[in-house]
Order: C-alpha cells, then sequence, then structure tokens
C-alpha cells in the first residue's frame, strides 16, 4: 500500500493498546505515522510495557492522555476501557506479546489494554513480537488461530534480526506495514466513521 492511502485514517479514532515488549519501541515510531496521518490516537498500556517504553513518551508523540491504569483517578473516563473501545475505529495490540495473546484468546480482561480490545467492537489488528522459540511454540500458534478465528486481524511476526542478536521468527512488523494496514482496516466497508 502507498503511504497516500493514509488518507483512510484522517480523523479516525485509532487506539493502541501496547504490551511489554522491548519491540515497544517500533510502537511509538508507529504512533508518530498514525498522527501525521491524521489519526486522533489513544494509546492504553500494560504495566509491563512500561518498563520499556515511557507513557510521557506516547503523550508526547500522540498529543494525548496514556492509559495505564483503568482505577486511576485522573484518568479522561470514569471507565477508559470502555471510552476507548466505543471511540475506537480500529485497535492495534503491540507488540503482542505471547501473553498478551494467551490473555486475549481467554477472554481476560484485568489490565487496561485487555478490557478495551473486550469492550471494542471496531476491527483489531495484533503485531506479534516474542522469541522464535515462543512463537513456534503450539499454544502459541493456537491462541493466534482462535483470535483469528474471532475475527481479529494478524500481521507478522517477521523473520529477521530479534532483541536476543539470533535470527529468526518472531519479529514484530514494521510500523509502516502495521500503519498500511490499519489504513486498510478502517478503509473496509462496515467501519463506522
Amino acid at each position: 500500500m502507498a503511504p497516500a492511502d493514509r488518507a483512510a485514517l484522517r480523523s479516525r479514532v485509532v487506539v493502541v493498546g501496547v504490551c511489554g515488549s522491548i519491540a515497544a519501541y517500533k510502537v511509538a515510531v508507529a504512533v508518530r505515522l498514525l498522527v501525521k496521518a491524521g489519526a486522533e490516537v489513544h494509546v492504553a498500556m500494560t504495566p509491563a510495557a512500561t518498563r520499556f517504553v515511557g507513557p510521557v513518551t506516547f503523550r508526547a508523540l500522540s498529543r494525548r492522555p496514556v492509559i495505564t491504569d483503568m482505577w486511576a483517578p485522573d484518568a479522561p473516563w470514569d471507565e477508559p476501557h470502555v471510552a476507548l473501545g466505543q471511540r475506537a475505529a480500529v485497535m492495534l495490540v503491540a507488540p503482542a506479546t505471547a501473553d498478551a495473546l494467551a490473555r486475549l484468546a481467554a477472554g481476560l480482561a484485568d489490565d487496561v489494554v485487555s478490557a478495551t480490545v473486550l469492550a471494542t467492537r471496531a476491527p483489531v489488528l495484533l503485531a506479534p513480537a516474542m522469541s522464535a522459540e515462543m512463537a513456534a511454540a503450539p499454544v502459541v500458534t493456537d491462541n493466534l488461530a482462535r483470535l483469528r478465528a474471532r475475527g481479529m486481524h494478524v500481521i507478522g511476526p517477521e523473520r529477521g534480526e530479534l532483541a536476543s542478536g539470533q535470527v529468526g521468527t518472531g519479529r514484530m512488523s514494521e510500523p509502516d506495514a502495521i500503519v498500511d494496514r490499519l489504513a486498510t482496516l478502517v478503509g473496509e466497508p462496515g467501519v463506522p466513521r
């Protein structure tokens, strides 16, 4: 997809759920690209995600408050996971760790990212990132198959150099490819404007 196709993102609400992996730094680039395309970007982070990239980074890039706790008294909404889920035209979960995929497949919702996924009716794009061994584990492939069967979209993981320095399948897709896929998803018929 050519970058010109990103016009579908203009004025659309994109919710980005960031999970705990070194690949979280690439999500910061994706948020920047989404804002540049004219999207209204809201970021939610798991507690583990904040150990890799701080909420201040995502607040600066998105120009909006970052939700890290469903129960924070200073949250912009009483139920941020519900508010974000209802506002979303599309949702991205990246990096979608093995843990996040398992939690989503099981329907767990005790962090703001998984709760928002359950609360949205918008298309959800998962961008897995993990070691090659984890990506090949039968439980991970089963969880991805279950999530696809429930209508979630998946981009990656890709083969390439991993954070460990090893080469294998488990690398998160590049931010440009993720943003292009989000633009395609919001441009599909039936996605509310």
